[in-house]
């Protein structure tokens, strides 16, 4: 009886495990980066501020209700489209923190247009600048956000800036003109705080609303009949690029990031401003606001780039 020997079976071949995931850096950091980047857009189109209320030539109110009118017009379409649920949205609009967004939203709105009639761009821009400090303490108190100590060296190097702009730009005259300016500040660091407080509000319909409110509080106040069309060209891109898609934009991509950091970014807005208006009317910046407007930028450009620094080597490529 002979025996078959059975076939050798193969030792089995050790496979190296396949290679892990790499390790993702989480949603927050994509958000966080849109919301930067959405915050500086939105920055650049509230900088041509000045610039359309100097173009359209008219008293604060009429360029307040025109201005409304056309933010109203540009908002209305696009909130009826892109909104699924309306109902639960005009509902938050009455609850208590819809009602102080709107609020906010419209005292800032109506604030900035009768500001930049009191006084000049540069004096405006000034008082606007403490938006990051207000913003930074108020997300300090109200939603217990901490300051970093890089956050309080950028705040620190623009304060310097707004003091050097301060300086140069102030005058007697311009009391009443920086009052309002104040309000609007503190206007606009609430409302920025009030929407990442309340993630569920309709920006949307916050922006359209406060629209409305102000074309209904202007109307009375406003030079009755039309404008000339060279003015209502400048209020309908007043209207739609700052009270519609900038003012939406900054809420949207302020809920990504720090209240402070948001009102950081926007002192761009400070520098920005007087330039447009210097290229196009020859509205003069000495060299004090230059040299302080250079300070502002500087802060806010090396505050982002050492974010991004740190951000990247604490989550590094794989």
């Amino acid at each position: 009886m002979s025996i078959v020997p059975k076939p050798s079976v193969p030792a089995p071949v050790a496979t190296a495990p396949a290679p892990a995931e790499p390790a993702s850096p989480g949603i927050f950091v994509s958000r966080r980066a849109i919301g930067l980047g959405v915050v500086l857009f939105s920055t650049l189109l509230w900088s041509l501020v000045g610039l359309f209320v100097r173009m359209a030539d008219l008293d604060a109110w009429t360029i307040i209700l025109w201005r409304s009118v056309f933010a109203a017009l540009a908002l209305a379409p696009f909130w009826l489209l892109a909104t699924r649920d309306k109902g639960r949205a005009l509902r938050d609009m009455i609850a208590p923190a819809g009602l102080v967004a709107i609020g906010l939203a419209v005292s800032g709105n109506v604030g900035y247009i009768a500001a930049l009639q009191l006084t000049s761009v540069a004096t405006v821009m000034t008082v606007y600048a403490t938006l990051p400090f207000v913003t930074g303490l108020l997300g300090l108190w109200l939603l217990r956000e901490k300051l970093s100590r890089r956050f309080g060296a950028a705040a620190l190097v623009a304060a310097a800036g707004i003091a050097i702009t301060a300086g140069a730009a102030l005058s007697a005259g311009d009391a009443a003109g920086m009052v309002v300016a104040a309000l609007m500040t503190l206007s606009w660091g609430g409302l920025l705080v009030q929407a990442k407080k309340h993630p569920g509000l309709d920006l949307t319909l916050i922006s359209l609303i406060s629209a409305l409110i102000a074309a209904v509080i202007a109307l009375p106040l406003a030079t009755p009949g039309l404008p000339p069309v060279a003015s209502l060209w400048a209020c309908a891109l007043l209207g739609t690029l700052t009270s519609g898609l900038a003012n939406v934009l900054t809420l949207m991509g302020g809920r990504h990031i720090r209240s402070g950091e948001t009102g950081l970014l926007l002192l761009l807005d400070v520098a920005l401003s007087p330039l447009w208006v210097w290229l196009v009317f020859d509205e003069r910046v000495g060299a004090p606001a230059l040299l302080g407007g250079g300070l502002v930028v500087a802060a806010v450009a090396v505050y982002l780039f050492a974010d991004a620094r740190r951000r990247t080597l604490a989550c590094p490529a794989p």
